[in-house]
């Protein structure tokens, strides 16, 4: 992204694949590609740091599920076992929020084979978000109701959640960097003109790699606001999809605007068709108002939603040296509830030393 703040630039530095959402093609990161030039920045707000490139160094190796050590002539077996994090939302037949559900209720599945669950909670968690505004010529007269949304939004969060703002044309820029004042993100609001294209694909990726570098907590979230179909992108849908995965990354929430004139009936259904794919294989929720007075009440669903997860903790039975896409399915059956859904994301890339795309160490955690 630019400036407003350019966090844009670092992604020239990323290898980013032409491979599809399940991995079908091998993808090769160890030697990034040439640097893009970036187009020069426009400030139009106080500068924010932007994240320093990707570094060059070799990234420490990452052992297997387990490892043998010799130190003074003996021999250890070390276990390295994966952890994977989910956060789930659960509803029931009529499409109620369940938010009582005890850990046996839920039964996890990874390529089909069950897995044993290591760590469960249900509580509010503080949370990091991305707010990634469309700012397209063609949203100028939807930016009053976008806007009170997004305010809303961190109003009805958790008082230590923190928010970044992004908007987005045919560039992307950042607005406000992680905060939690609402008078800072109102004023970064403040910097949004509407004019240009639509590049969401480029806006996801960026926003989703400014996310994993600068956040402070492990759940993560972006909510995107856009009124149509991407038409101004370098990278595709699967790779954006691919590269929010690769970064065990965050649960992706969307709002398509898909009404009014200027929205034509293939336009907004494909667009709708790449909303639902973004958010589910991420673990979020699409939602497509009927009008601008829709938009703040799905503020208030999204908030809600995302303080009423489960978090679930499983320890993958697959050893994560054998790369490639892992398929994630979780089941909820409790007595008393009938036709229970839960929400997760789809799947995720298991971290190695060839496979290095989060930048920050610990335990993988996606949402």
């Amino acid at each position: 992204m630019h400036r407003r703040n350019d966090i844009h630039a670092p992604l020239a530095t990323l290898a980013l694949c032409g491979v599809f959402l399940f991995g079908s093609a091998a993808c090769q990161t160890a030697t990034p590609a040439p640097a893009r030039q970036a187009p020069p920045l426009t400030v139009d707000s106080d500068p924010v740091p932007s994240p320093d490139p990707p570094s060059s160094a070799a990234p420490a190796a990452q052992t297997g599920p387990t490892a043998i050590t010799q130190q003074n002539g003996r021999y250890t077996l070390r276990a390295n076992a994966y952890e994977v994090r989910l956060n789930a939302s659960v509803i029931d037949s009529s499409g109620k929020a369940v938010d009582s559900l005890p850990q046996d209720a839920f039964h996890v599945y990874e390529d089909g084979v069950p897995q044993s669950i290591v760590g469960f909670r249900h509580e509010d968690v503080p949370v990091s978000i991305g707010i990634i505004i469309d700012s397209s010529g063609s949203m100028y007269d939807k930016r009053t109701a976008v806007d009170q949304a997004s305010l809303d939004l961190v109003r009805l969060s958790n008082p230590q959640d923190e928010a970044f703002l992004v908007d987005f044309s045919s560039e992307a820029y950042i607005d406000q960097d992680f905060t939690s004042d609402i008078t800072k993100l109102q004023q970064g609001l403040g910097y949004i003109k509407a004019s240009g294209g639509t590049a969401l694909y480029d806006a996801v990726i960026a926003s989703a790699d400014y996310l994993s570098k600068n956040s402070k907590r492990s759940k993560q979230v972006l909510l995107v606001i856009t009124d149509g179909d991407d038409n101004a992108s370098s990278a595709s849908l699967e790779s954006a999809i691919r590269r929010v995965q690769d970064l065990d990354g965050p649960a992706i929430y969307t709002i398509g605007l898909l009404f009014g004139d200027d929205v034509g009936r293939g336009e907004a259904r494909h667009a709708r068709s790449v909303l639902s794919e973004l958010s589910e294989q991420t673990g979020g929720e699409a939602y497509f108002p009927r009008s601008l007075r829709d938009v703040d009440g799905l503020a208030h669903e999204v908030a809600q939603d995302i303080r009423t997860q489960y978090t679930i903790e499983y320890r993958s039975t697959k050893s994560p040296e054998l790369g490639g896409y892992r398929q994630i399915h979780v089941e909820a059956k409790e007595k008393g509830y009938r036709g229970l859904q839960v929400r997760t994301r789809a799947g995720y890339y298991p971290k190695t030393a060839s496979n290095p795309s989060r930048s920050n160490s610990g335990t993988p955690s996606g949402n």
